[in-house]
């Protein structure tokens, strides 16, 4: 019997290089990396009470609240969210143009 040479194994290193250029796969992991900074620029009051539903084409994000008074309330601070949201989106090579406050979102991220 011939000697069995394992030669044709790919590398982690490999995999997840080729994995990594695909496209639609680092927007996705960029997309979730931004949904997660987003905790770090709101205000303490609005951690529990909104999170990020989606980006729309342009560069809008529509973020999930959990009644109207807090969408009407994030919307009077947009301008200062997208300012600090910035530094994050440069460093993910991603644009934020506008934040949409949708209450009707919400009921995806409420437990049954």
């Amino acid at each position: 019997m011939g000697k069995v040479l394992y030669t044709d194994f790919e590398g982690v290193e490999d995999i997840i290089s080729s994995m990594m250029s695909n496209p639609k796969l680092k927007k996705a992991i960029a997309r979730t990396n931004m949904y997660n900074f987003w905790e770090k620029i709101l205000p303490e009051k609005f951690k529990n009470k909104s999170k990020p539903y989606s980006m729309l084409p342009g560069g809008v994000m529509v973020v999930a609240c959990s009644n109207p008074v807090v969408a009407q309330e994030l919307s009077l601070h947009k301008i200062m969210l997208i300012k600090k949201f910035e530094p994050y989106m440069k460093s993910l090579s991603l644009r934020l143009t506008d934040l949409r406050f949708d209450p009707k979102k919400w009921s995806m991220f409420e437990e049954d």
